[in-house]
C-alpha cells in the first residue's frame, strides 16, 4: 500500500468510534563518516511509521507504529487507551480539510545521492586541512509525509536535506565547519572544510583570559544559538501563556537594527509545507525592528489566545508548544571582516556549546564557546583564548544600542541542538558576559 493507502485504512480501521488524525512518514537517511581524515563508514536506512491521534468524549490518546502488519491491533489499543486518559479540556479539535502549499524544498539527486557523491563532499572538506586531522560527516535525507483526519484533511509533502558538518584539528586545537542545503549540489565541501581548518589553525596554542565584560563579534553559527533560545523560550505561545514568555506584542524589547521571521517559502530553508497537525505553514514576523510582533502558534495555543495556528505545531509537541522551524534573522551590510576591524578589544566567537537555559523570561542562557574563540585587538584577531563560560541574557545582548553592527553573511547555520532551522548572520554585540574558563 502507498502511504495514502494506509492513512485511509486506519481511518477505516477507526470508523465512527473516534475522532482520528494519522500521519503517515517514509523515508530514507544515508550517512558518509570520516575520522583521522579517511571514510570509515557508509551507512543507510529506509523506512515507515505510522502516527495516530484518536479522540473519544473528550479523552486523547495517541500511538506510533512501524509495523504495517498489525493496523488493526494498534488502533484497538489506542482506542482503548483513550477511554482511561483524562478529559482534555485544551483539545482544540482536528484540523479542517485546506489545500497544502508546494512542496518547495525536494531535490530527486539528493534523494537518490550514492555514497560517492558523499565522498565528493567529504574529499573536498578534508583536503583544506592539510596536517590536520579531519572528522565529521556528510549526509542525505529524503522525507514524504501524508496527513489525513476524521473531518476531511488529507495532504501530503516531501522534503530533502543535505549536511556536511566537521572539524579539522592540530595536537592543541579544533576548528570547526558546517553547512545544510535541500540539495546535495549546493554545499561546497571545500568552503566549509577551509572555514574550519583556519579556524583550527588560528586557534593553536589558546591562552587564558580573564572573565568579564567583552564586546563580541559572533559567527552565524553563534547568533543561530541565540536565535534558538528566542524560539523556543520566547516566539512560543506556549511560553506566554505558562507566564514565561520575553515578549510583550507591540513593545520595543529589542534594537531597531534586529528582525527576525519565520518563511517556510524562502528557498535557503528546509522542510515540509505543513506542520504536525496539518495546518499549512506561513510566514510570520515575530520581530520587526525590534518590536515584538507575533508568537508561533498550533491549534491549542491559537484557540487558548483567539489567534489562528500559525503552522507551527510538532509531533508530540502539546508539551512543547509551537516551534518557529524556518527562522531568519535579518542581515546587515558589512562583512565579517568589517565587524571585527571595528573592535578595539574583545572576542570573536565561533560557536556556543551545551546552552542552558536559566530563566526563560529573561532569557538568561549559560553556556561555553567552542571550535575558536579569538582575542580581537585594534580591530584585528590577535590570537586564541581557551574556552570560556558565558552568563548572558540573550534579551539585554540585543537590546537597544548593544547591537552594534550585522553581517552581510547570513548562512543556514548550525546550532548545537540541529541543522537546517536558522538563517542567521555574524553579528557584533556591545557586551558579552563570561564568567569563567570552561573547566571552572
Amino acid at each position: 500500500m502507498n502511504k495514502h493507502d494506509i492513512a485511509q485504512r486506519v481511518l477505516d480501521l477507526v470508523g465512527d468510534r473516534a475522532e482520528a488524525e494519522v500521519r503517515v512518514s517514509g523515508g530514507s537517511a544515508s550517512l558518509t563518516r570520516f575520522a583521522n581524515s579517511f571514510i570509515h563508514q557508509n551507512v543507510g536506512e529506509e523506512g515507515e511509521s505510522v502516527s495516530l491521534k484518536v479522540v473519544v468524549d473528550g479523552r486523547v490518546s495517541t500511538a506510533i507504529t512501524n509495523r504495517m502488519d498489525t493496523l488493526d491491533q494498534v488502533v484497538d489499543d489506542v482506542i482503548e487507551a483513550a477511554s482511561h486518559q483524562p478529559v482534555d479540556e485544551d483539545w482544540p479539535g482536528l484540523a479542517a480539510p485546506t489545500e497544502a502549499p508546494e512542496s518547495l524544498h525536494f531535490d530527486e539527486a539528493t534523494a537518490g545521492a550514492s555514497p560517492q557523491e558523499r565522498a565528493s563532499v567529504v574529499s573536498d572538506f578534508v583536503a583544506q586541512g592539510p596536517g590536520m586531522r579531519a572528522a565529521g560527516y556528510c549526509d542525505t535525507s529524503a522525507t514524504e509525509v501524508v496527513m489525513a483526519n476524521s473531518a476531511g484533511l488529507r495532504m501530503e509533502g516531501r522534503a530533502t536535506s543535505a549536511t556536511v558538518d566537521g572539524i579539522h584539528q592540530t595536537d592543541t586545537s579544533a576548528g570547526s565547519g558546517h553547512a545544510t542545503a535541500y540539495r546535495l549540489a549546493d554545499l561546497d565541501g571545500a568552503a566549509v572544510g577551509s572555514l574550519a581548518a583556519h579556524r583550527a589553525q588560528r586557534s593553536s596554542e589558546p591562552y587564558d583570559t580573564k572573565p568579564g565584560d567583552y564586546e563580541v563579534v559572533l559567527s552565524p553559527e553563534a547568533v543561530s544559538t541565540i536565535a534558538v533560545f528566542l524560539a523556543v523560550y520566547g516566539f512560543n505561545a506556549k511560553m506566554k501563556i505558562d507566564g514565561q514568555s520575553f515578549m510583550n506584542i507591540g513593545e520595543q524589547q529589542l534594537d531597531e537594527s534586529i528582525s527576525i521571521w519565520d518563511d517556510y517559502f524562502d528557498p535557503k530553508t528546509l522542510g515540509l509545507p505543513f506542520d504536525a497537525e496539518g495546518t499549512p505553514k506561513r510566514r510570520v514576523d515575530h520581530v520587526e525592528a525590534g518590536v515584538s510582533r507575533s508568537h508561533a502558534h498550533d491549534r491549542r495555543t491559537a484557540a487558548k489566545m483567539g489567534a489562528e495556528s500559525t503552522g507551527h505545531a510538532l509531533p508530540g509537541g502539546a508539551g512543547w508548544g509551537a516551534m518557529p522551524t524556518n527562522l531568519f534573522v535579518g542581515g546587515g551590510d558589512q562583512s565579517e571582516q568589517d565587524l571585527i576591524a571595528s573592535v578595539d578589544r574583545g572576542l570573536y566567537v565561533s560557536t556556543f556549546n551545551y546552552c542552558r537555559i536559566l530563566d526563560p523570561k529573561s532569557q538568561v542562557v549559560t553556556g561555553l564557546t567552542r571550535n575558536g574563540t579569538f582575542m580581537i585587538e585594534n580591530g584585528a584577531i590577535t590570537g586564541a583564548v581557551t574556552n570560556l563560560r558565558f552568563t548572558q541574557s540573550f534579551v539585554q545582548a540585543l537590546g537597544a544600542g548593544n547591537v552594534l553592527g550585522i553581517g552581510n553573511d547570513s548562512r543556514l547555520a548550525d546550532s548545537e541542538f540541529g541543522p537546517g532551522m536558522i538563517v542567521a548572520p555574524s553579528m557584533r554585540l556591545a557586551a558579552w558576559h563570561f564568567t569563567g574558563g570552561a573547566e571552572g
